[in-house]
């Protein structure tokens, strides 16, 4: 009974050990054989170039889909702001107008004069030409950003290359300082 208990044990000893070994060859060959993707160089150019023709294309052409509903959402947010500051712009110039050729039955006579007319005139323009240029910074961005995001997908990052914090405690004063490890391994 022993005997058997003892060759038992072995079997199963010998079984782990050989299961365990072929895994370990399995996974020393996956990660001596590194397999890089081929390198499209023209790919931000094409992502830049979509984000200019349809704004949120380019980021499909990247696959960040997650990233068109903020390029819209901002663009319609400006836009949303530019229509509300032109109509109120007209409103008080249309005003001001007719109080210019004598008309005094305006809903805001003897509210507003002249002077505060011509000064929210002049701050809904403002915001108006202000809301048209975050219109057209989105615009830019998204190109930007699609630019930038094909390029950083083909930039390889993998475990021989690493940036990390560092922390050092001075070991004559017990000053911490604070830093960036810069690591490469060399295979």
């Amino acid at each position: 009974m022993i005997r058997f208990t003892f060759i038992l044990f072995f079997f199963l000893i010998g079984t782990e050990f050989s299961f365990s070994q072929v895994v370990f060859e399995e996974a020393q060959t996956k990660s001596d054989s590194l397999s890089y993707k081929k390198i499209d160089p023209l790919a931000p150019s094409k992502a830049a170039f979509y984000s200019a023709v349809l704004p949120g294309l380019g980021q499909a052409y990247n696959k960040k889909y997650w990233k068109i509903p903020i390029v819209y959402g901002g663009m319609a947010a400006g836009y949303y702001f530019y229509n509300q500051n032109q109509k109120s712009y007209k409103e008080f110039r249309d005003i001001y107008k007719r109080r210019l050729e004598g008309f005094t039955d305006d809903k805001y006579f003897g509210i507003y004069s002249n002077a505060v007319l011509i000064n929210a005139q002049r701050t809904f323009q403002r915001n108006r030409d202000i809301s048209l240029l975050v219109i057209l910074g989105v615009y830019a961005l998204n190109i930007l950003d699609a630019n930038i995001d094909a390029h950083l997908i083909q930039f390889n990052v993998n475990d021989n290359l690493a940036l990390k914090p560092d922390l050092n405690q001075n070991d004559i004063n017990s000053k911490y300082y604070v830093g960036l490890t810069l690591n490469y391994t060399f295979k």
